[in-house]
């Protein structure tokens, strides 16, 4: 146990150190501290000395530079078991320094609540980083306190005399983590995209109950409350957030009342209606097997009319920007039924995930095509009506696995092919699960996620009843399909863009 008789303090938010000062007078400490941090502490009643009586050398340009001195860091960093640093310390009159409470600028916050670069880079932290790294260096005879949420367990320590080496180790982990984090945030508010490093640090961490399957761990980093408030329900697990994340990203593509049902990262229904209540039993009809236990989500406010339909199904998970109170008591009957309320959180620009021991990452496919942007390739052009359907079709075919194949037909989703190794196989699967749900095939659209290689997708598209095909184009065979086309009167638009989703 190492007593503690000498410390710095210097923070930018003052609150809850008192507690911390109360303690450090009843263990006797002596408390070097610096401008504001200084005033508070004899404010609150208190003792303290200035850092400036220890280093004879006023706080310059414009408190830029205040601790960074050797009487400062010499205190800190010196080692008690060696000789010679024991030596310096006495010819130069430098005190041990035990304990460090330091914080750091608020650059994240800063950033997020200006553009003034001015602003921005004066809250970089020079200063308090250097004295927490020393600090953290020196684990073995400094304990170092780099956040106001460790105040609590430093109190503690006092109480009991003291600090072990495994506590000084803990805390300074806990300060790399916090410089670490720090930089990382400066870095990528400051790199412009040339310099090419993957840099991300994410505190917030929630244990998951396991993780894709019992047998494996799973931990969330990141901040749920951002997206969404939970109502009701068991606590969320991995595969239930990777389905939120999947089913936020499509119903993002709508604006019109929608409802999707979601399984596995994949729609299993989807419609577009007037009413809500409808939007969800066409969203229902396109595979109500599948949608035994899934995700649903939709747009717009949950009614009572509507909470009473999907009470009929067992499900895991309904996300909405909102409930009406009725709404929310009927969807409560099951107490396990997991009830989000979306919030304005938007999903980030980039995705990543790791591969061979590294990271791939990438800008999320936020490419939505238009009526304007469709390329008719046959000599039948798509109606109006077709092309509402072509371009609902593509929106939800972008968010499936692919190789992706998705049959609509006047805003319903009536068959999904997904995950295949072939572009036939999808398609077949597509039809397959339309017809064993009665859902009509004749007049349907058809949207593929890439280009046909060969002509035969389009034959069985045309022989099911799809008489309206969207895809990206650029296959060396473009024109095998587009003749089979032009001989059966079904038309074809080409996007240009190709959507897979590995």
């Amino acid at each position: 146990m190492k007593k503690i008789t000498t410390a710095l303090i210097s923070v930018y938010h003052k609150e809850g150190l008192q507690p911390v000062l109360a303690a450090l007078k009843n263990s006797g400490v002596r408390i070097f501290s610096t401008g504001g941090t200084y005033d508070y502490i004899l404010e609150k009643g208190y003792d303290a000395e200035t850092v400036e009586s220890l280093t004879s050398y006023p706080s310059i340009l414009g408190g830029r530079v205040k601790t960074l001195h050797p009487k400062v860091f010499g205190g800190i960093l010196a080692r008690r078991d060696d000789t010679g640093d024991r030596d310096t310390l006495l010819q130069y009159q430098i005190p041990e320094f035990d304990l460090v409470i330091v914080d750091l600028y608020p650059f994240e916050e800063t950033v997020r609540n200006t553009d003034d670069a001015h602003a921005i880079i004066e809250k970089i932290d020079i200063g308090g980083i250097a004295l927490i790294r020393a600090a953290a260096k020196n684990f073995k005879d400094v304990l170092i306190v780099s956040a106001s949420d460790q105040y609590d367990e430093l109190v503690d320590l006092l109480g009991k005399g003291g600090s072990t080496l495994d506590d000084r180790r803990e805390f300074a982990a806990r300060a790399f983590d916090t410089s670490s984090h720090y930089d990382t945030a400066i870095f990528n508010w400051m790199n412009p995209g040339k310099v090419e490093s993957f840099k991300q640090s994410i505190r917030q961490a929630e244990v998951l109950r396991y993780g894709e399957n019992p047998h494996q761990k799973g931990v969330f980093y990141g901040q749920l409350d951002e997206m969404f408030e939970q109502l009701h329900g068991k606590a969320i697990s991995y595969n239930n957030l990777q389905d939120l994340d999947a089913a936020i990203a499509l119903i993002d593509e709508f604006e019109d009342t929608a409802f999707a049902i979601l399984k596995h990262n994949n729609a299993c229904g989807l419609a577009v209606r007037e009413h809500l209540v409808d939007a969800w039993k066409d969203a229902l009809a396109g595979d109500p097997v599948s949608a035994f236990g899934g995700v649903l989500i939709t747009n717009r406010i949950v009614n009572k009319e509507t909470a009473d339909e999907i009470n009929k199904l067992f499900f895991e998970i309904i996300l909405a920007p909102e409930y009406e109170e009725e709404a929310l008591t009927v969807l409560k009957q099951k107490k396990n039924r997991i009830i989000l309320k979306r919030k304005d959180g938007k999903r980030k620009n980039y995705q990543f995930r790791t591969a061979l021991n590294g990271v791939l990452w990438q800008d999320n496919d936020l490419v939505t095509e238009t009526a304007e942007q469709l390329e008719a390739k046959t000599q039948r052009v798509p109606t109006a009506e077709q092309t509402d359907d072509l371009l609902f079709a593509n929106k939800i075919v972008k968010h499936i696995k692919s190789n992706a194949i998705v049959l609509v037909k006047d805003k319903q989703l009536v068959g999904l092919g997904t995950g295949q190794t072939s572009r036939v196989d999808a398609l077949k699967q597509a039809i397959e699960k339309a017809r064993s749900f009665n859902l009509p095939l004749e007049n349907s659209v058809m949207a593929s996620d890439a280009f046909f290689p060969f002509s035969d997708s389009v034959e069985i598209a045309y022989k099911a009843g799809v008489t309206a095909v969207i895809q990206p184009g650029g296959s060396v065979r473009d024109e095998d399909s587009i003749r089979f086309c032009n001989e059966n009167n079904v038309a074809m638009v080409f996007t240009g863009v190709r959507h897979f989703k590995h």
